[in-house]
């Protein structure tokens, strides 16, 4: 789950990292009553959006004078940012952040991460903040420093550690300690919040030698949220797509993706397999959907209609293996999905495992025009061939 920049700053102010004063608001009207809480001549309006590249598209601005914060505010308020991570479809601005501005003197990068490949926490830095740190990696990697630390259960990170992480930002003994008072609230929020991803980009020396997160991302552990209820609170659904929100509703995994196959799997790895072999056949998939090991038949039956409410899709592939999961229980939530909603797309069903004879006899005394498929490979490469 994503939070907006200015929740993200409420937890590192909680945990006692520095950043810029600021407020935020959700209608124009708001701005002449909370700007009297900052104390500064200049402002940075920022659109409150879960995506990167804000700044590139419009939705960072350098306000000098108050009273043009309500005229850029009202420019700003309701507009659609396009940027390099929301798609073609931009989103749309729905509330605004209004901050001190800060005079800045070098930009640096800094973030926290779980790294499930060693089971540690990976915190990465850069001089180069305030830049994409993707063309960063790709093009001057020996900018960019990665050190993993053991996963403590409360911290603080032993003085050795976080010399290594802030070494490269060559900082006065001052600076060391505010950095490392910030590299610790990292790694607490990590822990004690469920976070997966903290993002300090950039994380900034001013020109009077102050270190402040000048800007802040998180991503919290969706599996891990029934104990975090306020994290929960910051859950924005202006900002998820409808279908996924949907999914969430019914405890489906399930991400939307632009292709014209749906799919429905038991089982993340078998759904990414799913969807490589349909592009191994020329096509995309339409979306990344586990139903789980143990679903009921309505589980299933939402899981369908999930996928046939996606307009892009032109058929839809079934590939489940039974363990827990039972092909039967499976069959009936998919028969009464189709009777429901109409089927008219071409669907494909590979069935294996626990009780598969009596899914498949279910299937086929449907009267629906179902494909069958003897394995993975065949499943594909009927899909494929019948959207054609």
């Amino acid at each position: 789950m994503n939070i907006h920049e200015h929740q993200a700053k409420e937890i590192l102010k909680e945990f006692g990292a520095p950043v810029s004063n600021g407020v935020v608001i959700f209608s124009i009207d708001e701005i002449k009553k909370k700007i009297t809480q900052l104390n500064s001549k200049e402002y940075v309006l920022k659109a409150q959006i879960h995506a990167g590249g804000r700044g590139k598209a419009g939705g960072v601005k350098l306000i000098k004078k108050v009273e043009d914060l309500e005229q850029e505010a009202k420019k700003m308020m309701g507009k659609t940012l396009v940027t390099h991570q929301t798609g073609p479809e931009g989103k749309e601005v729905k509330r605004l952040y209004i901050e001190e501005a800060s005079e800045i003197s070098k930009e640096f990068y800094l973030s926290c991460l779980i790294d499930r490949e060693t089971s540690k926490i990976a915190f990465i830095t850069s001089t180069e903040g305030g830049m994409d740190i993707e063309k960063v990696a790709s093009e001057t990697p020996n900018k960019i420093q990665t050190h993993k630390v053991e996963l403590k259960d409360e911290g603080p990170l032993k003085k050795d550690e976080i010399e290594k992480i802030i070494s490269i930002f060559q900082l006065n003994d001052e600076q060391k300690k505010v950095a490392s008072n910030i590299v610790n609230s990292l790694y607490k929020i990590i822990i004690k919040k469920d976070a997966s991803l903290i993002e300090i980009n950039p994380l900034i020396i001013t020109k009077s030698n102050k270190l402040i997160c000048l800007d802040a991302k998180m991503n919290f552990d969706d599996n891990a949220i029934f104990r975090r209820p306020e994290i929960l609170k910051l859950r924005d659904l202006n900002e998820e797509d409808p279908a996924e929100i949907e999914a969430s509703k019914h405890e489906l995994a399930y991400i939307k993706l632009n292709g014209s196959i749906g799919c429905m799997v038991n089982g993340a790895g078998l759904a990414m397999a799913t969807m490589d072999i349909i592009k191994l056949y020329g096509k995309e998939p339409a979306n990344f959907l586990d139903v789980g090991g143990g679903a009921t038949k309505e589980k299933v039956s939402a899981a369908f209609k999930l996928i046939l409410s996606d307009k892009n899709v032109k058929g839809i592939l079934i590939n489940i293996f039974g363990g827990i999961m039972r092909c039967d229980v499976l069959a009936q939530g998919v028969l009464d999905a189709a009777k429901e909603i109409n089927l008219s797309v071409p669907l494909v069903v590979r069935l294996a495992g626990t009780n598969f004879k009596e899914g498949k006899e279910i299937l086929d005394k449907s009267n629906l025009k179902i494909l069958s498929a003897s394995d993975l490979n065949d499943a594909a490469k009927k899909i494929v061939e019948a959207i054609k």
